[in-house]
C-alpha cells in the first residue's frame, strides 16, 4: 500500500472535518493516534454481532469471540516476533503491562540493597511503578545519567549496571525527545550482570519493526490506542520462563484451575494473568490494526515518519527565537520544542485556531523537563495518516503564532 496516497488519510473517518472552520491537522499522535476504519467496523461487528464471553461458553456466540479474541493474541505474538503466544499478555495499556512487571517480577526478586535502574527521560507509568517497587523491596532505585540534551550513552550505562542490579527499564523511544534507545546494546550489559531488561515500547511499536528476539529483551510494553487500535487495550510480551515463575497480581474469575476454600491454583499461561472478563473488543480491535500496519508495511510506516519529521525539523531550525529539544538527528515521529517567552499552552491554543493539534505540557515527564531546565514543552507528533500538506500547515501557523505574540 502506498503509504503517501489519499487511500491512506480516507480510511481514517475522523480526520474528514474542520476545527475552527480550517481541515483538522492532528499532530497529537504521540499522545494517542487516529484509527482506520478497519479496527472501527471490527469492534462494531463484534459488538453487533459476535459478543459473548470468551473462554466459558460453548453456545456460537461464544466460540465466536474466543476465536478472535485468540487470533488476535497470534497477531500480536506474529508482530513483535515472540516465540509463543503464551507470551503475550493482554492488559489495559502499557501503563498496566508495565506495572504488572514491577509488582509481579520485581517485587519478587528484589531484596534490600539490590538495585532497579532507569533513567530520567523515562515516561512517568515507567518511572511511578518501579519507585513503588523500591520502596517494597528496599532496593535502591539508580539513575542513568543524561547527557545535556537528555540522551544517555551506552558508556554510561555500563558503569550504572553493576552485579547487584536486578531490574532495568527504559523507553525504547523517547516520548519527548523522539530518539531511540540502544536497546540491544543494553539487553546484553544488563544479562551480563544477571539481570532482567524491561522495555516500555509505547512509542516504538507505531513506528517501526519491533523484533524481541533480536532485541533480546525480557519484557515489552505497548499501547494500542498509540498504534491505530483503541484504547484500553496493551500487551506485555514477557519470555515464557520468566512469566511462568512470576505470580499473578489480580485475582477472579478466568485466570483459575482449581479453587478451593483455603486454597487455589492458576491457569496455564497466558491466562493467569487475564482474571475476570477480559478486553474482547479491544483486543480484537488491536488485532485489526495489526492486519492495518502490516498491509501498509511497517517499513514504509518508519520511512514516511521519518521524512515528515526530517522535513518539518529543517524548517523549524530556520525560524528565530524557537528551541527544538533532542539529539540533532535520529527523531521518530515528533518534535519537541518552545518559542521564546510564549508558554507552549498558549503556543497550542493558537495553533488550534488554525485546526493544528499539538501536545503541550510536561507529556507526563517531569524528571525529563526539569533535566532540560524548562516547565513544558509542545510537540508535534507524526504518523501514516499525515501529509507535507499537514506540516505546511502546522509550520503557518506556527508562523502566525510568532507574529501574534509580537504584536
Amino acid at each position: 500500500m502506498n503509504i503517501s496516497s489519499k487511500v491512506i488519510r480516507d480510511l481514517f473517518p475522523i480526520l474528514h472535518q474542520k476545527v475552527k472552520c480550517r481541515p483538522l491537522v492532528y499532530l497529537d499522535s504521540a499522545a494517542s493516534s487516529q484509527k482506520p476504519i478497519q479496527v472501527i467496523e471490527a469492534m462494531k461487528l463484534y459488538y453487533e454481532w459476535n459478543h459473548a464471553n470468551v473462554h466459558r461458553g460453548v453456545h456460537t456466540l461464544a466460540f465466536r469471540a474466543t476465536e478472535a479474541y485468540e487470533a488476535a493474541r497470534l497477531k500480536t505474538a506474529r508482530f513483535l516476533h515472540a516465540k509463543s503466544e503464551k507470551e503475550i499478555i493482554f492488559t489495559r495499556g502499557a501503563t498496566a503491562a508495565l506495572n504488572l512487571v514491577a509488582s509481579s517480577y520485581a517485587r519478587a526478586v528484589c531484596k534490600p540493597g539490590d538495585e532497579i535502574i532507569i533513567s530520567e527521560m523515562e515516561h512517568h507509568s515507567n518511572l511511578l511503578p518501579w519507585q513503588q517497587a523500591a520502596k517494597a523491596t528496599g532496593a535502591v532505585l539508580k539513575y542513568i545519567p543524561l547527557q545535556p540534551n537528555g540522551t544517555f550513552s551506552i558508556e554510561d550505562v555500563k558503569k550504572t549496571i553493576t552485579a547487584r542490579t536486578k531490574v532495568v527499564s527504559v523507553s525504547h523511544v523517547s516520548n519527548v525527545l523522539g530518539m531511540a534507545n540502544p536497546i540491544k546494546e543494553m539487553a546484553a550489559i544488563a544479562h551480563k550482570n544477571g539481570a532482567v531488561l524491561v522495555v516500555d515500547g509505547a512509542q516504538s511499536a507505531p513506528h517501526f519493526k519491533v523484533n524481541v528476539q533480536e532485541l533480546d529483551c525480557d519484557f515489552y510494553a505497548i499501547a494500542g490506542h498509540k498504534m491505530c487500535g483503541p484504547t484500553g487495550i496493551g500487551v506485555l510480551y514477557g519470555r515464557e520462563a520468566l512469566l511462568e515463575q512470576m505470580e499473578p497480581n489480580e485475582y477472579g474469575g478466568e485466570m483459575i484451575e482449581h479453587v478451593g476454600l483455603f486454597d487455589s491454583s492458576w491457569k496455564e499461561l497466558p491466562w493467569k494473568f487475564e482474571g475476570g472478563t477480559p478486553i474482547i473488543a479491544g483486543a480484537i480491535g488491536l488485532g485489526a490494526a495489526i492486519d492495518f500496519l502490516e498491509q501498509v508495511g511497517m517499513d514504509n510506516v518508519a520511512k514516511h515518519d521519518e521524512h515528515l519529521t526530517r522535513y518539518a525539523v529543517e524548517r523549524m531550525k530556520e525560524m528565530e527565537d524557537l528551541t527544538l529539544y533532542g539529539p540533532e538527528d535520529g527523531r521518530l515521529g515528533l518534535i519537541t520544542f518552545n518559542l521564546k517567552s510564549i508558554h507552549p499552552h498558549d503556543v497550542a491554543t493558537v495553533l488550534d485556531t488554525f485546526g493544528v493539534a499539538i501536545r503541550a505540557g510536561h507529556h507526563c515527564c517531569q524528571p525529563l523537563m526539569r533535566h532540560l531546565d524548562v516547565v513544558a514543552t509542545a510537540r508535534a507528533s507524526f504518523y501514516l495518516y499525515n501529509t507535507e500538506a499537514d506540516v505546511d500547515q502546522f509550520l503557518f501557523a506556527l508562523e502566525k503564532t510568532i507574529a501574534f505574540f509580537q504584536e
